[in-house]
C-alpha cells in the first residue's frame, strides 16, 4: 500500500467506504501492494527510541507467547483465524485509543511508519494519500464491519465461511499491522509516558508471532519493523536468581 509519495498530486476527493460488507470486500482485494521509501523523513524521532533496552525488556507477560497462536488440533483453521483477528483488531484499536489524541491532521499529517508512507485506496481503486487519524478511521471502520458480519464473519453452528477467507485475513492483518508501526513510529514517546509501552510490546510480539505461524503477511511488508520484531520475539532471560548458602 505504500507507495512514492514525492512529487504526487494531492487527491480530487476523500476515500469513500460503503456501508455494504460486499463493498468493503471489494475494497479490500482490489488494491496496489507497494512498499517503497517516501523519499522525505516524516516528522518523528531521528533515533527509534522503542529499540532501547531499557524499553523493549518491559512485557506484561514472560512467557513464550508463540505457544499462544499454535492452531490447536480440535479447532478449524478458519475458526482459528477469525478469533484470533477478531481479538487483535479489538485490543490493536484499543490500543490505539490511548493515543489518539496525539494522533491528529496537524501532527501525523500522513499515514507513515519508518519512512514510509501508507495510502488508502477505495472500493474502485483510486488512491488517496491521507492523514494518519483518517487512514486508521477507515481500517477500523472496514475491518469492524467485516468482522460482525454473519456472512464473513460467522459465529452460528454449520455456517461456512467464505472461500476467500484466509485471503481476507491476510489483508485485515495488514492493515493491522500498520496501525501497529505507526504507533511505535509515531506515538511511542506519548505511550511511554502513560506506562503502557509494556502493553503495546506484549501485543505487537503476539500479533507478529501469530501472522508469521499462518503467513499472513508478506515478510517484505513487516521488513520495515524486522530490528524491532527480532527483539521482541527474542524470549527474555530467566531472571536472576539469588542463592543462599547456609553454613
Amino acid at each position: 500500500m505504500a507507495d512514492d509519495g514525492g512529487g504526487g498530486r494531492e487527491p480530487e476527493a476523500e476515500p469513500s467506504v460503503q456501508d455494504s460488507p460486499r463493498s468493503l470486500l471489494k475494497t479490500l482485494f482490489h488494491r496496489k501492494s507497494k512498499t517503497k521509501p517516501n523519499g522525505k523523513k516524516p516528522p518523528t524521532e531521528e533515533k527509534k527510541q522503542y529499540l532501547e533496552t531499557e524499553y523493549t525488556k518491559v512485557r506484561v507477560v514472560d512467557f513464550d507467547l508463540k505457544e499462544l497462536v499454535v492452531l490447536p488440533r480440535e479447532i478449524d483453521l478458519n475458526e482459528w483465524l477469525a478469533s484470533n483477528t477478531t481479538t487483535f483488531f479489538n485490543l490493536i484499536n484499543l490500543q490505539y485509543s490511548t493515543i489518539s489524541e496525539f494522533c491528529t491532521g496537524d501532527t501525523c499529517q500522513a499515514m507513515t511508519a519508518c519512512n514510509t508512507v501508507y495510502y488508502w485506496y477505495d472500493e474502485k481503486g483510486k488512491k488517496t494519500k491521507c492523514t494518519a487519524p483518517q487512514y486508521v478511521d477507515f481500517v477500523m471502520s472496514a475491518v469492524q464491519k467485516l468482522v460482525t458480519n454473519e456472512d464473513i464473519f460467522p459465529t452460528k453452528y454449520g455456517k461456512e465461511f467464505p472461500n476467500d477467507f484466509e485471503a481476507l485475513i491476510k489483508k485485515i492483518c495488514r492493515y493491522l499491522f500498520h496501525v501497529l508501526g505507526h504507533i511505535y513510529w509515531a506515538h511511542f514517546r506519548e505511550t511511554v509516558a502513560m506506562d503502557l509501552h509494556g502493553h503495546l510490546n506484549t501485543l505487537y510480539t503476539h500479533f507478529i508471532v501469530f501472522i508469521r505461524e499462518f503467513n499472513l503477511v508478506e515478510p517484505k511488508e513487516t521488513c520495515i519493523m524486522d530490528d524491532l520484531s527480532e527483539v521482541l520475539c527474542t524470549p527474555l532471560p530467566p531472571p536472576a536468581q539469588n542463592h543462599v548458602t547456609e553454613r
